[in-house]
């Protein structure tokens, strides 16, 4: 017994148009996979490119930032240092308006009859040597300076004779009241 195949000729052309047809179905998917590929390769490169940007943009912001950083940090230094020097140039004013008030104040209590010789001051103690011709100058000049606003009570400490017997070389300490202190003593009735 003999088997017939029959092979007919439009078997033959179906399988290679199924044939064709999956390469053509291949050749297009391989074609859309690069497509969609590529795309989202775009994709990707257009994010990148936008984060690098915004990258390079945050970037100069902080360089600014910085730079503002340094120049306030400077600003402060320079702030620091002039309140440094306006506190010595108030203390510098203080002490000159402190011994200005202080010579007013001696030279407006010199009673008659007195020289001063000599003036000294550590702080707010100031200590005087003076000549007068009697002991009732030497008690009106202490009682003058006892009167006073800027000054306080003075101490006395020493009398001595002169070279010629006539004149009395007196010592005395007196604390000189500060400015603020003094201006309201003058305030007061």
């Amino acid at each position: 017994m003999s088997i017939n195949i029959n092979l007919l000729p439009w078997r033959e052309v179906r399988r290679e148009r199924r044939t064709k047809k999956f390469y053509g179905i291949m050749l297009l998917m391989l074609v859309a996979g690069a497509a969609c590929g590529l795309g989202v390769l775009y994709i990707y490169q257009q994010q990148l490119a936008a984060q690098q940007q915004r990258n390079a943009y945050i970037s100069t912001y902080i360089e600014q930032l910085n730079i503002e950083i340094s120049d306030v940090q400077r600003y402060q230094g320079d702030t620091e240092r002039l309140g440094e020097q306006l506190a010595l140039f108030q203390t510098l004013n203080s002490e000159r308006m402190s011994t200005v008030r202080l010579f007013n104040d001696i030279a407006a209590s010199v009673a008659d009859g007195v020289v001063y010789q000599r003036m000294t001051r550590s702080g707010e103690l100031v200590s005087l040597s003076a000549v007068a011709s009697n002991e009732r100058q030497i008690s009106e000049q202490l009682r003058q300076i006892a009167d006073m606003p800027g000054l306080g009570v003075p101490l006395f400490s020493e009398v001595a004779s002169g070279q010629d017997d006539t004149r009395r070389v007196f010592q005395f300490e007196v604390m000189q009241q500060p400015l603020s202190d003094a201006v309201s003593l003058e305030a007061a009735p």
